[in-house]
């Protein structure tokens, strides 16, 4: 049976939204796909793991960013006509269409027409909204910032410069026109210049470049405080594409293992889940003063005795084989 459809069922036996008839046939796939056997393992210990610790609100500042990108995505995108959205709902509502009753499509056909026109019609008065408001905000931008910089007002960061043997750094940002900024790696301002550039999906460089600073900071005990470059070196250690930003967060990471149980999660996960075995691995060696702890020894554990790498088991079975009443 097809693999990936049978991922796709794992994770809904996981939580329980398996019908009844599916999972007998998951179980009958699992028992002769030691692939899939081994993933379920790994989501169940991963499922485990998160169900010990309470779901944490995003800040107030993570949600404003997300908001700004969504919405300068959304504008970026070619305004279509009210056929093409039509036609658009039309297509990812067919199959649907084709199992419902003849009054229910029809009913559907018009709705989805009358939603793509308004919808048309929507985009372009905000689109215009926004053309309209932009040179007032223009015009009220102030002067470079010194201090106390709002993620809403950085368009972009294009350079980060460390001055050789100093802890001042510069950073070039752009609001409506290029800035710049030079301070100290202690001033809040470059701190939160340097976050913003950790999340910079436009260039690796940067991301690099920032994220080895703060790792920096952190590794010094300077102000790695947990609402703040912590956070943003544990969003670049599980989300960054580049495995040398992640290695340079989990660096960055390493003197709070102990002390931070959202930090120790995220080194679980990139123990877990991370395509770069190097990184792996140097999870598993920043784990070790806590390996005693009930998460860090389960998820040991399932990759001990069936992670594919043959590396990663064997370092994972060292470090339990050093914490006898776990065996």
């Amino acid at each position: 049976m097809n693999c990936e459809l049978m991922h796709e069922r794992i994770v809904l036996a996981a939580y329980g939204e398996l019908p009844d008839e599916r999972a007998h046939e998951l179980e009958r796939h699992l028992t002769g796909c030691p692939d899939c056997h081994r993933e379920r393992a790994e989501l169940l210990a991963l499922k485990d793991l998160a169900d010990a610790h309470p779901v944490e609100e995003p800040t107030a500042n993570l949600v404003a960013r997300a908001r700004m990108r969504l919405e300068e995505a959304l504008d970026a995108l070619p305004p279509k006509r009210w056929y093409e959205r039509l036609g658009q709902r039309i297509t990812n509502n067919f199959a649907n269409l084709q199992a419902a009753p003849v009054a229910a499509c029809l009913l559907l056909l018009v709705g989805a027409g009358a939603g793509g026109l308004g919808g048309y019609h929507l985009a372009q008065r905000h689109a215009a909204q926004r053309a309209a408001v932009a040179p007032a905000i223009a015009a009220t931008r102030p002067e470079p910032v010194q201090a106390g910089i709002a993620p809403a007002e950085v368009a972009s960061i294009s350079s980060i410069v460390r001055q050789p043997n100093s802890d001042v750094v510069e950073v070039r940002y752009s609001q409506v026109v290029p800035q710049r900024i030079e301070g100290s790696l202690d001033d809040p301002a470059i701190r939160q210049l340097l976050m913003l550039a950790s999340e910079d999906g436009g260039s690796a460089g940067l991301r690099d470049d920032s994220v080895g600073l703060l790792a920096a900071e952190c590794r010094t005990g300077h102000g790695c405080q947990a609402a703040g470059i912590r956070d943003a070196l544990m969003v670049a250690l599980r989300y960054d594409k580049n495995a040398e930003v992640r290695r340079k967060a989990l660096e960055g990471l390493e003197p709070y293992v102990s002390e931070d149980m959202r930090v120790r999660d995220a080194v679980l996960e990139a123990l877990l889940n991370d395509g770069d075995a190097r990184i792996r691995t140097a999870a598993i060696s920043l784990l070790e003063p806590v390996e005693a702890d009930t998460s860090v020894r389960q998820v040991l554990s399932s990759v001990a005795n069936s992670d594919r790498n043959p590396q990663i088991r064997t370092v994972s079975r060292q470090v339990l084989s050093r914490v006898p009443e776990i065996q």
